[in-house]
Order: structure tokens, then sequence, then C-alpha cells
């Protein structure tokens, strides 16, 4: 096998595995937020013609809502869909614009793991806490941030990589001469 084509297929084959993370991050939320209307459909009927309010509803609510917001702003880092400023970058030429692009990586990888590892102290210290209402442990509303800084994190670094693979594969000087011919 060619160094052109082992490239190639490592290429597709870590692009395949973050959009199949990404899916499942997007169901995962989905499946949250069907089960978060539903759960309001049932806060709803149980106080207004049960007359018995469910009080869990809103610690569940705020526990989705975290899952919803974290594993879809993971999403957004992926899919480039994340609030940025890209003014300044555009105007670039072609050469120093890739550097900009690459250092904000680095720089959102960076952000990743010290939210993960400062998430992860934080699921370890609400271990021991229940959540009132639903009896599970508190880390299991700060799991949402420990995943979304992985997430961040590996879709960074992959992107990086992919970067530097394609910037340093033996046909970028091609295609970079056919771009300017």
């Amino acid at each position: 096998m060619t160094t052109k084509t082992s490239l190639t297929a490592l290429t597709r084959g870590l692009t395949v595995l973050q959009d199949c993370v990404a899916k499942l991050c997007i169901l995962l939320c989905s499946l949250a937020l069907i089960t978060l209307v539903a759960t309001f459909g049932w806060l709803v009927f149980g106080r207004y013609v049960l007359n018995a309010t469910p009080t869990w509803v809103e610690q569940l609510a705020l526990l989705l809502v975290c899952y919803i917001v974290f594993l879809g702003a993971a999403v957004g880092v992926r899919e480039q869909t994340h609030l940025g400023v890209t003014l300044f970058r555009d105007a670039l030429p072609p050469a120093l614009r890739g550097v900009v692009v690459l250092a904000g990586d680095i720089v959102l990888m960076v952000f990743g793991a010290v939210m993960c590892l400062s998430s992860l102290e934080l699921f370890q210290f609400g271990w021991s806490t229940l959540l009132p209402m639903l009896n599970i442990p508190e880390s299991f509303r700060t799991l949402s941030a420990v995943l979304c800084g992985g997430l961040i994190c590996l879709f960074c670094a992959t992107r990086i990589l992919l970067g530097l693979l394609n910037a340093f594969s033996p046909n970028s000087q091609d295609q970079n001469e056919l771009k300017r011919a």
C-alpha cells in the first residue's frame, strides 16, 4: 500500500468515525428533546386533569437540557456551526488563513481539554450528592459537560490532524499548483 493510499484511508476512516459520533450525539439530543416534551405533557396533564403535579419533571428537565445543550455544542464544533467572527480570517491570504484556522482549532481543542478535566473533577465531587426528586447522583448532570469537553477536544484534534495530513500529502502541492494555474 502506498503512502497516498494509506493517508486517504486514514483520512476517510477518521471522517467516518467523527460522523458516526456526531450522529450519535444528535440522536441522543433528539431523544432527550422528545422525552422533555413528553414529560412536560405529563406535567400539564397531572397538574390540570389529575390535580396531582408530578414534582420530578422539573429536575428531569434540567438534566435533559444539560445533555441537549452540551452534546449539541460539541456537534456544533464538529460541524463548524458555532459562533465565530470570520470577517478578518476570510480577508487574509489563503496561506495565512490556514494558519489562523489551525490556531483556532488548537485553541478550541485546549478549551475542550480544560473543560473535560475540570468537569471531571466536578463529576467526582458530585457523586455522593443525589439530585432531588430523581434520587440519582448529581454527577449525571455534570457528565454532560465532561462528554462535551472530551468531544470538542476529539473533534478539534481530528480536524487538526486531517488538516496537517492534507497539507503535507504528496499531491497537495500538485493541487495547489493547479489552483494557481
